[in-house]
Formats: C-alpha cells, sequence, structure tokens
C-alpha cells in the first residue's frame, strides 16, 4: 500500500471521528461543496508557488492539494481506487487522442 492509499484509508475513517477533535472530520461533517471549496483554495495556493518558483512551498501545498483532493474523493463518494484504475486506463495513450475520444 502506497502513501496516498494509507491517507485515503486514513481520511475514510475519520469520517466518523468527532469533528472537534478532526479536521479531517470537521470538513467531510460539511459536505462535498465545502470540501470542493477548500481543494480549490489548496489548488490556487499550489498555483501561486508554482508561478513564483517557489519550489519549496509547491511542494508543501502540493501536500495539500493531495490531501484536500482525497478528503473530496471520500465526501463523494468516489473510490481513490476508481481514480487509480482511470489513470491506468489512459496509461500509454496519448493525451490528445484521449481528449479527442471524449468529443
Amino acid at each position: 500500500m502506497n502513501t496516498l492509499e494509507q491517507l485515503a484509508q486514513t481520511i475514510a475513517t475519520r469520517k466518523s471521528a468527532d469533528p472537534d477533535s478532526s479536521w479531517t472530520a470537521k470538513l467531510l461533517s460539511k459536505g462535498p461543496e465545502k470540501c470542493a471549496e477548500k481543494f480549490g483554495e489548496e489548488a490556487i495556493e499550489a498555483i501561486i508557488a508554482a508561478a513564483k518558483g517557489d519550489r519549496d512551498n509547491l511542494t508543501y501545498e502540493a501536500a495539500d492539494v493531495l490531501y484536500h483532493l482525497l478528503v473530496l474523493l471520500e465526501a463523494s463518494g468516489v473510490a481513490l481506487e476508481d481514480v487509480l484504475s482511470e489513470l491506468e486506463r489512459r496509461q500509454g495513450k496519448s493525451g490528445i487522442a484521449e481528449k479527442a475520444a471524449r468529443s
């Protein structure tokens, strides 16, 4: 099991925790909309760090983005395994061809 899978499992178990004692439980208790908003905020912070060429801060913010994405997936009932399967399905395909196939 890799780090992302472990984190996804931790997030799933925190869903039933007391929101006063767990940041993850607090986010999840507010529903998918709030989780999406928080994910967006973290993504913007990562974009700013990248635009500034701040490698250390980008690393920190990228970790926040991944964590908040996993929280959003949990809040929305989407398993990390499903996302990984979709990435695997796309493996070896041209991004241009994959996008054209969606149209």
